[in-house]
């Protein structure tokens, strides 16, 4: 059945698990395959998902939302850059599997991660979103995120040139 046209269901949000790594790795693997919305067209692996995911559950930065007791989508957050005097700001990622969309998923999610972020201490965080997704940029506008700027052809995916909008949120 069409999301649109089903009976909104409850949207739990929780700390994600190693047993999660199976569900995330599905819905990265499609956004990889389906989507411009991460920057590669190589898949990972079972291993190479379990290894990603683990790196933010040891810093308590990953989330999955469930809907009955499926995971529809997952968000992380995690540093926006390497060196340390970015160390107080993170990058978010929220996503939703596609049979998911506009049951309100990404929001629950997008609450949890920026809360979590605020307790945590950090001070800012980015949205890198590729410039043609519209329903990432709304959702991150929904939540207080301010544009910021846009570089043109900042990469390159299915053989076609993409712009990068930077959206940011102050924690504090």
């Amino acid at each position: 059945m069409v999301p649109i046209y089903e009976k909104p269901r409850a949207v739990n949000v929780r700390p994600a698990t190693p047993g999660d790594a199976d569900a995330v790795l599905a819905i990265r693997n499609h956004a990889i395959e389906h989507s411009t919305a991460l920057w590669t067209e190589t898949k990972q692996t079972p291993a190479e998902g379990a290894a990603w995911l683990a790196t933010h559950l040891d810093r308590g930065s990953a989330f999955v939302a469930e809907t009955g007791a499926e995971v529809a989508g997952f968000a992380v957050y995690g540093p926006w850059r390497e060196l340390e005097g970015f160390r107080h700001t993170v990058e978010d990622s929220v996503y939703v599997r596609d049979d998911r969309h506009g049951l309100g998923v990404g929001s629950a999610l997008m609450a949890a991660l920026i809360a979590s972020a605020r307790e945590a201490g950090h001070h800012t965080v980015i949205a890198d979103i590729e410039a043609g997704n519209a329903a990432s940029v709304r959702l991150h506008e929904r939540f207080g995120f301010e544009h910021v700027g846009t570089v043109r052809e900042a990469g390159i995916k299915f053989g076609r040139w993409l712009d990068l909008t930077i959206m940011r949120l102050p924690l504090s």
